[in-house]
């Protein structure tokens, strides 16, 4: 009686256990989501004793929101709603950064030879994400400034759509909707050459004090996307293949602009720089909440001690 007592208890304690596990996870369904869709599809998560479901959303932002309401425990997302959540005195932390790539312009303005030739257009952007900043920084770049141009907010989604009915010239996102829309718009679009725009991170963000009361947890949750980004870039051409399988792509597609993502689970001064250079832009153009005059202290925003469990070496702040 005493050892079935024992047998019924423990079992208890493994359920409990497994329940403490289960991690809802908001992600921005595209490539530069990649590490945790591998690390799902090839069982990374369970192999660290996760249970991990995903929601797909197509904005960081999102992703985010869905985290502060309380709707998942961990999102994926840029450096924009980070900050914007921080302005908003949302306690909110970051611990690793996973992908970074750079902003992108498509034009189909007739006639459109340079940079300068933007004035008086009608240019797709993404309000509250990477785009709206890479749109400030690029207008900063070939001289113009907001008055020289109509800026049309646009989920990332409608922006194809939106040039090839003509509704705007050009538009500012990051990838695959440049290739995309490349496809989709032929010898119609042309891409805007200019490099080191602005280049956008990629992040696993949750609240603070999930970070405080699950570091163990969130320590198997970035050994998991380690184990995914050794797999990566192990497996080149399988990579491609198989996170185009996952956010719906064509493979040829992806294997274009493949190159423009840099995944490595990392927490390093470009991470804080990005976090900086956004929060700057936000006092610049009164994009911060209450009218913040002063740059947030990020070091309590970015929190290292999981990373720094799995792979301290990967810490370079």
């Amino acid at each position: 009686m005493i050892r079935s007592l024992v047998l019924i208890a423990g079992v208890a304690l493994s359920l409990h256990a497994a329940a403490a596990d289960k991690v809802r996870l908001a992600i921005n369904l595209s490539p530069i989501s990649a590490l945790p869709l591998i690390a799902q599809n090839k069982g990374y998560f369970q192999q660290q004793g996760l249970e991990v479901s995903i929601a797909n959303f197509t904005s960081g932002r999102q992703a985010l929101e869905t985290v502060l309401g309380g709707g998942a425990e961990i999102a994926t997302a840029a450096e924009a709603p980070v900050t914007a959540a921080t302005f908003a005195r949302q306690k909110v932390a970051l611990v690793a950064r996973m992908e970074y790539s750079e902003l992108k312009t498509l034009v189909v303005a007739p006639g459109y030879k340079t940079p300068a030739d933007l004035k008086g257009k009608r240019i797709g952007y993404a309000a509250g994400t990477g785009s709206e900043v890479y749109t400030h920084e690029l207008l900063k770049r070939i001289g113009l400034t907001k008055a020289d141009v109509t800026l049309v907010n646009l989920r990332p989604q409608d922006m194809i759509a939106a040039a090839a009915s003509g509704s705007i010239d050009a538009y500012n996102i990051w990838e695959p909707y440049v290739a995309n829309g490349r496809k989709a718009l032929g010898d119609k679009a042309k891409l805007l050459s200019l490099e080191n725009v602005y280049s956008e991170t990629f992040n696993v963000v949750v609240t603070d004090d999930y970070a405080r009361k699950n570091p163990k947890l969130l320590a198997s949750f970035l050994r998991a996307l380690l184990d995914a980004e050794r797999w990566l870039k192990a497996n080149r051409e399988d990579a491609i293949t198989l996170t185009a399988q996952l956010t719906g792509m064509k493979r040829e597609d992806l294997a274009e602009v493949w190159n423009d993502y840099v995944f490595e689970l990392v927490l390093d001064d470009l991470t804080n720089k990005a976090l900086t250079k956004h929060a700057q832009w936000r006092i610049d153009s009164g994009n911060a909440a209450g009218g913040a005059t002063t740059l947030p202290d990020f070091s309590a925003v970015i929190q290292t001690g999981p990373l720094k469990e799995v792979a301290s070496t990967r810490v370079k702040l």
